[in-house]
């Protein structure tokens, strides 16, 4: 019985980390919604909005592999780009980079869980800050969101040095987002669900958190400000990548 419970059966709306959350709702849920805003749903949600498809990859030397058998160019690390070849997982730097047709852009949280939820065949959606309300749209005018057809909202989380999963407050408030934007859903919010909502009622700037936070924090001190300033951006953007046949494409 207890593998049941797990995956929050009843709701309409559930919410988990990482690939092992991910595992367990995408068994049953009729959607995913994968949260990494720094940086890989936010790249995805940017490189899509220019016109690219994205195929997520987990981190690794295989992905150049990989993007010359499926014939795209591979992100590379962010301190890897060059003037030859200035994609990567910096969203900052897919809003300049040229426009290629098919992007591999591995990652270690999002893009791994994005790529093993896709062989459930049921749809993933890349959700950020800069979407979440447009991807609550697109759930409930898919019919998304009661109790037989229900939403997992799970969040990426970054890694500890020893490769166990780290909560991060960016994937939460990520993931709340979208939760809000589904708050309404006929089969409601699971506890798990409901108790990550309620973190977004008590952060008064959510920008300012996801700066001041571990993660964002981070990427500042490393040099890379302007992607956390892409993607503390709100309900910018109207584009909803879908991942199907392992490619990301607009919704």
């Amino acid at each position: 019985m207890t593998p049941v419970v797990h995956a929050q059966p009843g709701s309409g709306a559930r919410f988990d980390w990482g690939p092992t959350g991910a595992a367990e709702l995408g068994r049953v849920c009729a959607v995913l919604v994968v949260v990494d805003v720094l940086s890989f749903t936010t790249a995805v949600e940017v490189a899509v909005a220019r016109g690219m498809r994205v195929h997520p990859f987990p981190w690794g030397e295989q992905a150049a592999d990989y993007a010359m058998r499926v014939g795209a160019v591979a992100a590379v690390g962010r301190r890897q780009t060059s003037t030859e070849h200035p994609w990567s997982l910096s969203p900052a730097a897919l809003s300049s980079a040229p426009r290629v047709a098919d992007l591999v852009l591995p990652s270690p949280n999002g893009s791994a869980i994005s790529a093993a939820a896709s062989a459930t065949g049921r749809p993933v959606v890349a959700a950020c800050l800069r979407n979440a309300r447009a991807v609550g749209r697109w759930l409930r005018r898919h019919g998304y969101g009661a109790a037989d057809v229900p939403v997992g909202v799970v969040a990426a989380g970054e890694r500890w040095p020893d490769g166990t999963l780290r909560p991060s407050v960016e994937d939460q408030l990520g993931a709340a987002s979208v939760l809000d934007a589904i708050s309404g859903a006929p089969g409601g919010l699971s506890v798990e669900a409901a108790v990550a909502l309620a973190s977004l009622a008590s952060i008064p700037d959510v920008p300012a958190a996801v700066r001041g936070c571990v993660s964002g924090r981070e990427l500042i001190e490393g040099g890379f400000a302007g992607d956390v300033e892409v993607a503390v951006q709100r309900d910018v953007s109207n584009v909803v990548p879908v991942l199907r046949q392992g490619v990301f494409s607009a919704g």
